[in-house]
């Protein structure tokens, strides 16, 4: 074996090697991103922890799950989203943790609405498919149910177009369908749930779009929202 022979092998396996190591990494760091340590490290992620504990989805049928489990989507396939919502999304929210006072719920408060839609709007980019992760039945039987579930096919609805604020703290729902189209938030009105009708628009500040935060949902409130300079990002 030359010379040139033993060095071409010797970078292969140093190469392979590296892989590995940057492969065991990835998944590794990706893996502790995702616990509920590290979500809730961040002083404003207890109140949404202490909300999720608190709501129906939390102990149902014996599932306790954690912020991972609606905010990062799951499985091998959608593993480059949830390493881009982390590195992407998670460093803006780092940021905007910073930037902000969190340090009560009522401070929270004024920003959740945001917050929701952001999180609401990564749902709908993703098909909702942390949503369809546990609720794998597209075709309920209840004849309104049904109907709903139609909106599917001729709206390109997702899961979180109407399952709105089922965890968190109510907020006012969003049109998302009409916010995509508008690049801004579009508040549903109040009399018209199913986003057919009159809606609100709310301006949002560029470069601070659909994020990660863990509120889907927020202080109840009216389906008029007041202006904010600043912007970040359940259900």
């Amino acid at each position: 074996m030359t010379g040139i022979q033993k060095g071409a092998i010797g970078t292969l396996l140093t190469g392979g090697l590296l892989g590995i190591v940057l492969v065991a990494v990835v998944f590794g760091g990706e893996a502790a991103l995702s616990t509920e340590e590290f979500c809730t490290s961040c002083h404003s992620m207890t109140y949404t922890q202490t909300e999720l504990k608190q709501s129906t989805h939390y102990g149902a049928l014996g599932v306790n799950p954690g912020c991972k489990d609606c905010h990062i989507p799951q499985g091998f396939k959608n593993f480059h989203l949830a390493v881009y919502t982390h590195a992407v999304d998670g460093a803006r929210e780092l940021y905007l943790e910073l930037v902000n006072d969190y340090s009560t719920l009522e401070k929270f408060n004024e920003r959740r609405l945001i917050m929701a839609h952001d999180a609401r709007m990564n749902l709908k980019k993703w098909d909702s498919i942390t949503c369809r992760d546990c609720h794998k039945n597209p075709n309920p039987p209840g004849a309104d149910a049904q109907e709903a579930h139609k909106k599917l096919k001729t709206e390109g609805a997702t899961c979180i177009d109407c399952h709105q604020n089922l965890v968190h703290e109510e907020v006012p729902k969003t049109d998302l369908n009409a916010s995509l189209k508008a690049g801004k938030m579009v508040l549903v009105k109040e009399e018209d749930e199913g986003g057919s009708g009159e809606e609100d628009e709310e301006d949002e500040d560029e470069g601070e779009g659909a994020g990660s935060g863990a509120a889907a949902g927020g202080e109840a409130g009216s389906s008029e929202a007041s202006d904010d300079d600043d912007e970040d990002d359940e259900e």
